[in-house]
């Protein structure tokens, strides 16, 4: 991702508009001001670290975890607004993740997103115990992951 000047390109050259303006040094620190927040969850790093970064050139405060179990930890700390979690990923899938953070922190809003066909059963037992949640299918282009974030 490359800001230039008015513009915004993504890896593959393409111009879109991030729909959020630069931030500003002196913006406010209120909750009512600030970034919101998104916790990027998935156990390939680089694909968390790209997704993060590109976030947070689009005017998010997004941080990156490898795993559920250090998710957790991180949301306790970070408190974001948004979970963006893969579903496939050892340990706990990130239904499991989103259903616990759903549990603690209810106003935190989630999508979750996967390169894989195999995940209707593991969504379809989260709808079982009372849990929906919306899919977003990878490789995903920045612009439309900022337009489903805008959705939730």
């Amino acid at each position: 991702m490359l800001q230039m000047p008015g513009a915004w390109f993504a890896a593959d050259g393409s111009n879109f508009d991030p729909g959020f303006s630069a931030p500003n040094e002196r913006e406010s620190t209120s909750r009512e001001t600030r970034k919101p927040r998104i916790l990027v969850v998935d156990d390939e790093k680089r694909i968390a670290d790209t997704v993060a970064e590109i976030l947070n050139l689009s005017g998010f405060e997004a941080v990156a975890a490898y795993d559920g179990w250090s998710a957790l930890e991180a949301a306790m700390r970070f408190r974001p607004d948004y979970l963006l979690s893969d579903v496939l990923m050892p340990r706990m899938n990130g239904a499991e993740l989103a259903i616990t953070i759903r549990q603690s922190q209810p106003a935190t809003k989630i999508l979750l997103f996967s390169g894989q066909a195999g995940v209707a059963d593991i969504l379809q037992s989260a709808q079982d115990r009372g849990y929906a949640f919306d899919l977003l299918a990878k490789p995903v282009h920045p612009a439309r992951l900022i337009e489903r974030l805008r959705e939730l």
